[in-house]
């Protein structure tokens, strides 16, 4: 799980995703160690991942061009991933102009999370990767509101500080926007 952000104005929305994703191979004790090492901000660079990595004897492969956001009908949407062990839980973002919902999927169907209208920004990743994109907001959005520039600036500072502080992110993003007023769905049938 690493780092999707969006922003839900009343006129237009954007999001951005990071490209990362790493694959873990190795006992599952130990992964599940390094998994809790990472995401939890222990691990800041790739050396101190692979190091650690090392350590525990878990093989790991990172790749920068997992794409986790995309356009569909007017809505923007973002999904990251976590695992633990055989299970595997996906989050997704829907939003649109003024509208948008989470998902979560654990098993074979999604549930929604919440649903909601106005402006908001939303923020899916592990602790330490929200802690970050929160702590721009508060540095970088004004009280009672901004531009779309500034909401894209936002998540852009935060996908960069994301970067820099935490090996779970990559330093190359996606980044989409849309002025599309779409009805966000209330259920994922996918």
């Amino acid at each position: 799980m690493c780092l999707v952000m969006a922003f839900s104005g009343t006129y237009s929305a954007v999001i951005a995703g990071d490209q990362r994703e790493i694959l873990f191979r190795g006992e599952a004790s130990c992964i599940a160690l390094l998994e809790s090492e990472l995401y939890s901000n222990r691990l800041c660079t790739e050396e101190q991942l692979h190091a650690r990595a090392a350590e525990l004897d878990v093989s790991i492969t990172i790749r920068d061009d997992k794409c986790k956001v995309w356009e569909q009908d007017g809505i923007l949407i973002g999904e990251v991933t976590e695992t633990d062990g055989p299970v595997i839980r996906k989050r997704r973002i829907c939003v649109s102009c003024g509208r948008y919902a989470i998902f979560e999927k654990s098993g074979e169907s999604w549930s929604l999370l919440s649903r909601g209208e106005g402006s908001h920004f939303l923020v899916l990743g592990n602790e330490a990767t929200k802690g970050i994109a929160h702590q721009c907001i508060r540095e970088h959005w004004k009280p009672g509101g901004g531009t779309l520039e500034d909401a894209v600036k936002v998540l852009i500072l935060s996908m960069q500080e994301a970067a820099r502080r935490t090996a779970s992110v990559s330093r190359t993003f996606s980044i989409l926007q849309t002025r599309t007023k779409a009805d966000v769905p209330c259920s994922l049938g996918m």
